[in-house]
Formats: structure tokens, C-alpha cells, sequence
């Protein structure tokens, strides 16, 4: 999948980064591994919303870490097909990763960070499409954090961010309708821990969705 452009580039990067000053090679190390974090606690709070607002944005916030999660399987599968070795170990001349190379069989291509950064911003985005200007900059960040800390190629990168977010994407398209039905079953049954977990759908009724029509 490489080539010397490639090498090139992510050389260019490296040593950028290691030019850069400490508290932004700090700040590089703790984000590539934090926004994952960040896009888990924006699932939370969607979903806590969604709680009091029709079905179908319900079934859209559920579906969001669900589409993630396909999102990170087709990037993981994609991996054991394509074995391309770190940069951090196969580009000659390259300054040394800030983070630790990871071993040898957990292969580069496609990053599976860059893979669930983009399946979580298609996925919050297409629940909350006012939130695309900030999630889908953070996936953008912490892909680009993958090459700065010197264990991913530009290209896995880009990639990881492709499938991901587009196999997100083709989930909730597929499962917006069904999951909007299950949403009103489960607010329907008036169980307590349906109730809890559904929420009461006081933002009105259920207007359907765009994404599932």
C-alpha cells in the first residue's frame, strides 16, 4: 500500500512533530487515545436527549455506537487481509514515534482509530447533524494525531476514516426504520426500566426521520 511518496509525507510529519514543542507532542500523545473517550461520552449524552424526544431520534442515538462499532469490525477485517508493517518500524531514516510502535502483526493498514473516529462523527452526525462542525473536526484531529505520534501511515489514516464513516453511515440508513419501530415498542410497553432506558418521548410525537424515509 505504500509508497515513497508516502514514506516521504509521513517523514515530513515525524519530524515536524518532533520539532514541535513539548506540551504539543504531550498534547498529540493523550488526544490520539482521549477522543475516543470523548466520542464515548458524546453517545452518552445523545442518547440521555434522546430520552425525551421522539423515536426516531431515539432509534438515531442508539444506532450510534451500534454503527461505530460496524464501522471499527469492516476496519478490523480489513486488517488481517492487508498486512503492511508500521511506519514507526519500516520507513528508513524516520525519527522515532513519540508513542510506542505497536508490535509486529498488529498491522498498520487501515487504522482502526481513524476507522472509529470516523464511523462515530457519521454516526453522532447523521443523530445530531448540528453537531458535524465540532465531531467531525475532532475525527479529523485524532486521525491526523495517528501520523504525528509516528505509528500509522497518512494513508491508513485516510482510509480508516473512509470506511469507517461510510459503513456507519450505511448502517443507520438501514436500521434508522426498524430501530424507530423498537423505540416506540419499548416506550409503548411502559415497563420501568423500558421507561428509564427509552425515556418518555416528551419532545413530542414522533415525527419520523429523514434518515430512515
Amino acid at each position: 500500500m505504500k509508497s515513497s511518496t508516502t514514506e516521504a509525507v509521513y517523514r515530513d510529519i515525524t519530524d515536524f512533530a518532533h520539532g514541535a514543542s513539548p506540551w504539543v507532542q504531550h498534547l498529540a500523545e493523550i488526544w490520539t487515545e482521549l477522543g475516543l473517550l470523548v466520542f464515548g461520552v458524546l453517545f452518552v449524552v445523545g442518547w440521555w436527549r434522546a430520552r425525551g424526544e421522539h423515536a426516531g431520534a431515539l432509534a438515531l442515538s442508539v444506532l450510534a455506537p451500534l454503527a461505530t462499532a460496524v464501522g471499527y469490525v469492516v476496519s478490523e477485517v480489513l486488517k488481517t487481509v492487508v498486512d503492511e508493517e508500521r511506519p514507526c518500524r519500516a520507513v528508513v531514516g524516520a525519527a522515532a514515534s513519540l508513542a510506542p510502535c505497536p508490535s509486529t502483526g498488529d498491522w498498520s493498514f487501515p487504522s482502526n482509530h481513524a476507522a472509529i473516529v470516523g464511523a462515530a462523527a457519521a454516526a453522532l452526525a447523521c443523530a445530531r447533524p448540528r453537531t458535524a462542525w465540532f465531531t467531525v473536526p475532532m475525527a479529523l484531529l485524532m486521525a491526523l494525531s495517528r501520523v504525528f505520534v509516528g505509528v500509522h501511515y497518512p494513508h491508513d489514516v485516510a482510509v480508516g476514516l473512509l470506511v469507517g464513516g461510510s459503513a456507519a453511515a450505511l448502517v443507520t440508513v438501514l436500521l434508522s426504520r426498524p430501530t424507530r419501530s423498537l423505540a416506540r415498542t419499548v416506550r409503548d410497553s411502559r415497563a420501568p426500566l423500558a421507561v428509564w432506558i427509552s425515556g418518555s418521548g416528551a419532545g413530542g410525537p414522533d415525527r419520523g426521520h429523514s434518515t430512515g424515509r
